[in-house]
């Protein structure tokens, strides 16, 4: 590609702020995959399962106010700021959780946990948007993908065996150093960055926007549950083609509805392979890594043909091979069905989300307006999160209406409801800006506002 223009992403200029970034990522990937596994743990020790749940929705309260802040504040003061903000209270929330004597408390540190979670991607994005020539900006996304590797294969085991030889405690107050160390990388770097030449002094979108985004978000989500939950199919797709054509920008939308289609689905697959097929969670497991590797495989894929290849395709083709993931997953479900086979499907739909992903990222950054990075990124992290969560509750809401009779049925309605959300998706594709990744911004296209604050619902 372009490594001797440009110098590449290690170059002496460079190098710096990618390892500090790339660590940083490894240290929050890290945490969450180790608190899925020790939380079981830690709730019996403190005698709070009542409480179980919030342990993660309060991660995920805390990471919506942190993308939205720390986007805000990277482009009026620059990537620093929120940067060590974020670390901080990342570090907190960790030494708290650590240190928590009851499961209230540890609540508390998992929320602060999510805003330090929550910041840092938002200045991730900015930076790579402010920073990098757009012909590395592929290759330090297929990096940045590359940093969920070892914690995907290792995570998980790690802080099984921590928490066996030291106590669950040590998995939230172990990963303090790593903190430290990132951030002592990263710093430095982003202080030099500094902030925008053109800072933006409006502090509020214009409310019609916002109000526009809003609305169009309200009239997607009321579709497809219509359409999957109530069986009203008529009304519900109408809803949605209303609500995506006049509601949304295409690029906020496109990654609210991927990350509602892949993550949606991803968090029911080993309960397809442990609840329906009857397998060890260790055999389910296996769907999740395979998955994380190929994603990590499909990111490197499409950092290579984003010169040449339009963003819009590498979405679609991306997207499809998602769709037969899911497709195949739902077969998996059948007892005549290989079980092998479900671990083969989500490894392909990985793959199909690492072409997909990026380059979405990509097309936002690409039409935001200098000093404006940071609010476009927290939109699209916000959309992550939005489409993430809801797609996970409506799926569990099939989950739970055949939990006493057919899972197999319920599971099946889940995995039908987050392809229905990918279909939609294709049809919103040839709304999406053309152009390959690294090629300039069409002066004359208007750049979609996000809401108020950098959200965008």
């Amino acid at each position: 590609m372009s490594k001797g223009r440009d110098g590449g992403l290690w170059a002496p200029e460079r190098r710096a702020l990618t390892a500090g970034l790339v660590l940083t990522i490894t240290f929050v990937a890290s945490e969450a995959l180790a608190v899925v596994t020790v939380m079981p743990v830690a709730a019996r020790d403190l005698g709070g399962v009542r409480l179980y749940g919030w342990v993660f929705s309060g991660f995920f309260l805390g990471n919506v106010i942190g993308i939205v802040l720390a986007g805000r504040e990277a482009d009026r003061r620059g990537p620093a700021l929120p940067f060590v903000a974020g670390l901080v209270f990342f570090g907190v929330g960790l030494a708290i959780a650590g240190l928590a004597p009851t499961m209230g408390v540890l609540v508390a540190g998992r929320v602060l946990q999510g805003m330090g979670a929550g910041a840092v991607p938002s200045v991730a994005y900015a930076t790579i948007g402010r920073c990098l020539p757009r012909s590395l900006r592929a290759r330090m996304m297929a990096v940045l993908s590359t940093a969920w590797v070892l914690p995907g294969l290792a995570g998980p085991v790690v802080a099984a065996e921590v928490a066996r030889a030291f106590g669950w405690r040590w998995v939230f107050l172990g990963l303090l150093p790593v903190v430290a160390v990132a951030g002592s990388i990263a710093v430095p770097a982003l202080v030099r960055i500094g902030p925008p030449a053109a800072a933006d002094t409006e502090e509020q979108p214009r409310l019609i926007d916002a109000l526009r985004t809003a609305a169009g978000a309200t009239l997607l989500l009321a579709g497809l549950t219509l359409a999957a939950g109530s069986g009203d199919v008529l009304a519900g797709c109408a809803l949605i083609a209303v609500g995506a054509v006049a509601g949304l920008p295409a690029v906020v939308l496109a990654r609210g509805l991927l990350t509602f289609t892949f993550f949606g689905a991803d968090a029911y697959v080993t309960l397809a392979v442990t609840a329906v097929r009857h397998h060890s969670p260790v055999y389910a497991g296996i769907a999740v890594t395979g998955s994380t590797l190929a994603w990590t495989a499909g990111a490197w894929v499409q950092a290579r043909l984003n010169d040449t290849w339009e963003g819009r395709r590498l979405i679609r083709i991306g997207l499809v091979i998602v769709l037969a993931g899911i497709g195949g997953m739902a077969m998996a479900l059948q007892p005549a069905v290989p079980a092998w086979s479900a671990l083969a499907a989500w490894t392909v739909a990985g793959f199909g989300m690492g072409l997909a992903y990026a380059p979405i990222s990509l097309m936002m950054l690409r039409k935001a307006p200098p000093g404006r990075e940071g609010r476009i990124s927290a939109s699209l992290n916000l959309a992550d999160v939005l489409g993430t969560a809801i797609g996970i509750g409506i799926g569990g809401a099939a989950v739970a209406a055949t939990a006493g009779t057919d899972l197999r049925l319920g599971v099946t309605a889940a995995f039908a409801i987050m392809a229905l959300a990918g279909v939609t998706l294709l049809a919103v594709t040839p709304r999406l800006p053309a152009g390959t990744g690294s090629a300039p911004p069409p002066s004359a296209e208007p750049v979609p506002a996000p809401a108020p604050g950098g959200a965008t619902p």
